[in-house]
């Protein structure tokens, strides 16, 4: 199929808008925190909710204090995994609460 100049793939569309709107970053930190169980495995995950990044910081509510000293922990190792899994550094730190 031949692409005129002022053409685009839906895909290419969609991509354009994404960064046009800023919401990259928003989608990446979304990414992010949807991948959050997988990295840290269905137990760990069974106890945390309300994730949220914010300024490069991921907060992450534990509500056991034994599992909380041990993710905190494992916080630099848990940086690393998570910003792999999207692929580009989306978070510097992870503060439990």
């Amino acid at each position: 199929m031949i692409k005129r100049d002022n053409q685009y793939s839906l895909k290419e569309a969609i991509e354009q808008l994404i960064r046009a709107y800023g919401f990259n970053d928003k989608l990446l930190e979304t990414t992010l925190i949807d991948s959050w169980e997988e990295v840290v495995g269905g137990v760990y995950a069974a106890h945390t909710e309300n994730l949220r990044v914010k300024a490069k910081t991921l907060y992450v509510k534990v509500d056991i204090s034994a599992l909380r000293q041990e993710l905190m922990m494992q916080r630099s190792e848990l940086v690393k995994k998570l910003n792999n899994k999207v692929g580009k550094k989306v978070i510097e730190d992870i503060v439990f609460r």
